[in-house]
């Protein structure tokens, strides 16, 4: 169990950057497919505001990723007073 705790947090580690990437881009291409002014700043405040919630959605699991690489979770409390 602790070898695959350490193998998700490695792919949470790489998937946080990678599903920033992703979105980045896919904001870049949907403004880019709008055709009037009204369109353009409504698809980028929409995707704005997308980006700026999921960016600490991302650090947050690139955070815990880490953690898991690292096996602060290898020995956790089954019973309330192991805490």
């Amino acid at each position: 169990m602790k070898t695959i705790k350490k193998f998700l947090g490695l792919i949470w580690i790489i998937l946080g950057p990678i599903a920033m990437v992703f979105m980045f881009l896919q904001a870049v291409e949907k403004v880019g497919l709008t055709h009037t002014d009204i369109e353009r700043t409504n698809t980028m405040l929409q995707w704005g505001i997308i980006l700026f919630i999921f960016l600490p959605i991302s650090i947050g699991l690139m955070v815990f990723g880490f953690y898991a690489w690292k096996g602060e979770y290898d020995n956790l409390p089954e019973t309330s007073e192991e805490i």
